[in-house]
């Protein structure tokens, strides 16, 4: 009994041991296909978008983009600063609720700033021209 135990709370823990990690780039960056600035250069990422942490080196770290592309990048281009992009068209609203009055409407890959996880669904975001406001989550990526 009590090993059933221990594993049912493993196996509940365990998702959450695996909680992605995002970052923002804090400048315009070069991702390549090697750690190293001799490797392959793959694309330039604009400032502020949001990449999934995957592997941390030294100087280096590999991430994977809202795409699925994974390259590496230089630590230093990055920054803790939560950012979220627009993964389609979608509504940012007053309060958390699909009834509230609009704010505005957004265009697919357009970058918010997180300022704070809301109820259940909804992320408070900041557009770069100071409206702020609710957005769903499953219409943004960097959660």
């Amino acid at each position: 009994m009590i090993r059933w135990g221990l594993a049912a709370a493993l196996a509940v823990t365990a998702p959450m041991a695996q909680a992605l990690e995002f970052l923002s780039l804090a400048e315009p960056a070069l991702m390549f296909d090697a750690p190293s600035r001799q490797a392959k250069p793959l694309y330039i990422v604009a400032r502020h978008t949001p990449v999934e942490l995957i592997v941390s080196l030294e100087a280096w770290i590999k991430v994977r983009d809202r795409e699925g592309t994974i390259a590496w990048i230089e630590k230093r281009s990055l920054t803790t600063k939560k950012m979220l992009i627009a993964t389609t068209r979608a509504e940012v609203r007053q309060q958390a609720d699909a009834g509230a009055p609009l704010v505005f409407e957004t265009e697919k890959d357009v970058v918010f700033e997180l300022i704070e996880a809301a109820p259940a669904g909804w992320a408070k975001v900041r557009h770069q021209d100071g409206q702020s406001g609710f957005i769903r989550v499953n219409r943004v990526w960097g959660l």
